[in-house]
């Protein structure tokens, strides 16, 4: 007795449909693997150069000195300047703390020691910003906010900048 899909009994199977039962999946071609030489896995390795963290890190430091710079020239203020320069501050001596305790010597590369630097990266910045009225005098928030943005954003546009150089040298 045939069933319609929807009411079918539970234990029963349905049919295949006529051309799955030839099926060629258990006869998957085997594809070929040869080791490297040591030559070609040196050319493979200098192909594929990567962007570290500390770098990142320094073209950030760069970037928000540059910033502070152009701040201060503009608005010919010291407020300007200084509000800059501290919210790079604000920026990379949290992410260097961090990248010394997930890549640094002795670090753990697990995702909990992830999650727990990325939590003191967190809380050390908004102590940072939380201090920046008492450090700071006087404070120019507009300086430090702008600037502080750019900084978090320069990320993004070095990694797409490298994307696009590493795809030009492949």
């Amino acid at each position: 007795m045939q069933h319609p899909p929807s009411q079918q009994p539970s234990g029963a199977r349905s049919p295949q449909p006529s051309g799955f039962e030839d099926s060629d999946w258990d006869q998957d071609a085997e594809i070929p693997v040869r080791q490297l030489t040591r030559e070609e896995a040196q050319a493979l390795l200098a192909k594929q150069t990567s962007l570290s963290v500390w770098q990142v890190l320094a073209i950030q430091a760069g970037f928000g000195l540059l910033v502070a710079l152009v701040w201060g020239a503009l608005s010919h203020r010291s407020a300007a300047f200084w509000s800059s320069l501290y919210a790079t501050a604000v920026v990379v001596v949290p992410g260097l703390l961090m990248a010394r305790g997930v890549f640094g010597r002795n670090a753990g590369r697990g995702v909990g020691g992830l999650l727990v630097w990325e939590i003191l990266k967190l809380g050390l910045s908004g102590a940072l910003l939380a201090l920046a009225p008492v450090v700071v005098r006087p404070l120019d928030w507009a300086a430090l906010l702008v600037t502080l943005v750019l900084c978090l954003k320069v990320i993004g546009v070095v990694l797409l900048v490298w994307q696009g150089r590493k795809k030009n040298f492949v």
